[in-house]
């Protein structure tokens, strides 16, 4: 359902974009726009907070593509007429004479006139609801096929510490335009989701359903871990002599005590072990723990050491690891 104060808003000025601009390109705009005033990174600034209300509106508006289109038609309707006292002669035609020529009412006919489809006295309520596909509802207000309107949904956005996100907490949430409400963030939830709150958004003008909540997450990185889909990634520093020989080693896990790994004998760089259940659990499937070993290399060895670690190079085949690279290169 329209906003009335749709007619002075221009959203697509407040995002700073064109009227053609794509979902994708909108949405892209949006999220740089959202972050530079995001009131976590503006703290105890008004103006910041005032504008992220803003953008967050006319997103919420022009993101849904039912409300942007009903949008559009509005400031169409909007762009040029001016709605004054009824004019005579030259001076410009009154609140009736706009719509007389919008709905084939003869201009000039005074302040009096009203304009109906065979039907005597129609309402500003009834051409609104021509015009929207609305009809006269019970005792002459505006009605809506197919019953009650819904509320116009609402947005927001919250930024989540990676630990929330993963195992999913209730939080108060103070939308936009919106009263505080407590939030239950489900577990699993990634970084640029949308989770849409049903009836969280304004109430029906007209006893209807309320409209929804969209809700859009910005998840905090972490210093160890990384989401990678369902699983979770981890960075693993393992010995030289570790990889070489092969050692059991402990990894961290985000919920639990630390797991066991084997690393073989031989491992390089980059291998990935894989500790299963030990990731992202939704109420899908649950993830796994990729541990990704890298060899550490110490940047200063003691005499004694280099002096073995050459002897270890010299009883070694003469083999180059970079001639399989050179071929490929090559071909």
């Amino acid at each position: 359902m329209a906003s009335q104060d749709w007619f002075d808003k221009d959203f697509y000025k407040v995002l700073g974009v064109s009227k053609d601009i794509s979902a994708p390109e909108l949405k892209k705009t949006y999220r740089k726009l959202a972050r530079q005033f995001h009131p976590d990174s503006n703290p105890d600034n008004p103006k910041a907070e005032s504008r992220f209300k803003e953008i967050s509106e006319a997103h919420s508006v022009l993101s849904d593509p039912e409300q942007r289109k009903e949008y559009d038609q509005v400031r169409a309707m909007g762009s040029g007429a001016r709605f004054q006292a009824g004019g005579q002669g030259g001076q410009a035609g009154g609140f009736e004479d706009v719509f007389g020529g919008m709905f084939g009412g003869g201009a000039g006919g005074g302040a009096g006139q009203r304009y109906g489809g065979g039907q005597q006295g129609a309402s500003f309520e009834d051409l609104l609801g021509g015009m929207f596909g609305g009809q006269a509802g019970p005792g002459g207000g505006p009605g809506f096929r197919g019953g009650p309107a819904k509320g116009r949904d609402l947005a927001a956005n919250t930024t989540l510490d990676f630990v929330t996100a993963i195992n999913g907490e209730t939080i108060k949430l103070q939308p936009a335009g919106g009263r505080p409400m407590n939030v239950k963030i489900p577990a699993g939830v990634s970084d640029g989701q949308k989770i849409r709150l049903k009836a969280k958004g304004e109430p029906s003008p007209n006893g209807g359903e309320a409209g929804d909540l969209v809700l859009t997450v910005t998840v905090r990185k972490h210093p160890v871990f990384e989401r990678d889909g369902i699983n979770l990634r981890v960075l693993v520093p393992v010995t030289f002599a570790e990889a070489v020989l092969g050692a059991t080693i402990e990894v961290p896990t985000l919920n639990g005590a630390p797991v066991k790994l084997k690393v073989a004998a031989g491992t390089p760089s980059g291998r990935v072990l894989r500790v299963k259940g030990r990731g992202v659990a939704t109420t899908k499937a649950t993830g796994d723990l990729l541990a990704e070993v890298q060899v550490a290399v110490p940047s200063h060895i003691p005499d004694s050491a280099r002096e073995h670690l050459e002897a270890f190079t010299s009883a070694m085949p003469a083999e180059n690891p970079r001639d399989d690279l050179m071929a490929k290169a090559r071909r």
